[in-house]
């Protein structure tokens, strides 16, 4: 079969999708998704099929329209996908992956059987068992996780060891949780890597991140990550480690961090296109998006180089209101050379909501970094009363 013929289902309609279509447009590429009919990829689907992502009946009736399916989002029905993967539909990635990426407590075993280096954790089903638990670990503060559905920094709470020990009421989640130290970081790293059915690995730059502190979501991403030559071989390799011990086919980020002793630990594995991967569309030669949908239809990978340094800031909903938006400040970024401008698609704006992102391309890391810096004091999403 021609594999530019073939028809790529998404689970999943928002923004990581659209920047998958966008990008495939030009290879003549067929793609068809299952979201809420209102969903960002809603206008430039082929075929959208509207319907939760937990519902075994949608899923087939994208199946039945495409060749290969795909995820842009951890939370979907993985059992009606292993049905699909028995039956004969080939899924990239397997949800035999998705089975233990989107349960953290599973991911972190998984890292732990695998001799992956890992922040230190301890497993809780249940409130009575934090107390325990805590106990475990001598740092004075500690992260913990839900074990499922947490996603852009919901679900997710940093505390202080002392106060669980001493007040139970304190525990900030009662589902199955992950509970960690809290690391003493020099940097937050991600390493996006793509693996083809063949076993044919490659990586894109090693980045470092800014988180926000508040929302947990990146506010700022710099490519590439300054870093010893030593580091950066050190993180791409634990990177393709990863993803070759889960034995992965797709495109994966994995994000790292840097402790102030110089260790690489990784945090977790996205299966999919991430926000650590957005600058790849301008800044290197073949963007995640292109990457996944040539994995997909059976094309060599294209080259990771960059092209040049980049700064990544997202574009978040403002504080203080729901609702209709603009983008102010688009016409001094409009302006400015070497930036690009991403929306999403999205029909309101709430607190802290990915709205869209800004890459910033410069001769010198420095030189973007500067751009993005001015930006940041002009652009922003307000109300648009």
């Amino acid at each position: 079969m021609n594999p530019l013929r073939k028809k790529i289902g998404i689970i999943g309609g928002g923004q990581l999708g659209r920047m998958m279509i966008e990008e495939s447009l030009r290879l003549n590429v067929e793609i068809n998704v299952l979201d809420a009919p209102d969903c960002p990829c809603s206008e430039l689907a082929h075929q959208h099929v509207s319907g939760s992502l937990m519902d075994a009946h949608a899923i087939r009736k994208l199946a039945e329209i495409c060749d290969v399916l795909t995820y842009e989002i951890e939370h979907v029905n993985t059992e009606v996908l292993h049905a699909l993967e028995k039956e004969g539909k080939e899924i990239i990635p397997s949800p035999r992956i998705l089975e233990i990426i989107k349960d953290k407590g599973l991911q972190k075993q998984f890292f732990t059987e695998q001799a992956i280096p890992t922040a230190a954790y301890e497993l809780v089903e249940s409130p009575e068992e934090w107390p325990a638990a805590v106990k475990q670990f001598t740092s004075p503060r500690l992260v913990a996780k839900t074990r499922k559905d947490g996603y852009d920094g919901k679900g997710v709470s940093i505390f202080n060891t002392a106060d669980i020990i001493q007040n139970p009421k304190l525990i900030p989640f009662t589902a199955p949780s992950l509970i960690e130290d809290l690391i003493d970081c020099e940097k937050e790293l991600s390493v996006m890597v793509a693996r083809d059915r063949d076993g044919n690995a490659s990586t894109w730059p090693v980045v470092e991140m800014e988180f926000d502190p508040v929302a947990n979501l990146v506010t700022f991403l710099d490519c590439p990550a300054t870093l010893t030559d030593e580091l950066a071989v050190k993180a791409r390799d634990l990177a393709l480690q990863t993803v070759a011990a889960l034995d992965g086919v797709g495109v994966f980020a994995v994000e790292m961090f840097l402790t102030k002793k110089g260790e690489i630990l990784v945090n977790e594995v996205a299966p999919r296109p991430h926000n650590s991967g957005h600058h790849t569309i301008e800044a290197c030669y073949t963007s995640q998006f292109e990457q996944l949908v040539r994995i997909l239809i059976g094309l060599p990978l294209g080259s990771t180089g960059l092209i040049k340094p980049a700064v990544m800031m997202n574009l978040l909903g403002g504080d203080g209101f729901s609702g209709n938006f603009k983008l102010q400040g688009i016409d001094e970024a409009a302006k400015m050379e070497g930036v690009y401008i991403h929306l999403y698609g999205k029909k309101e704006s709430k607190p802290m909501r990915k709205m869209g992102h800004i890459t910033v391309l410069g001769n010198t890391l420095t030189e973007a970094r500067s751009k993005a810096s001015n930006l940041t004091q002009t652009v922003s999403i307000i109300a648009d009363n």
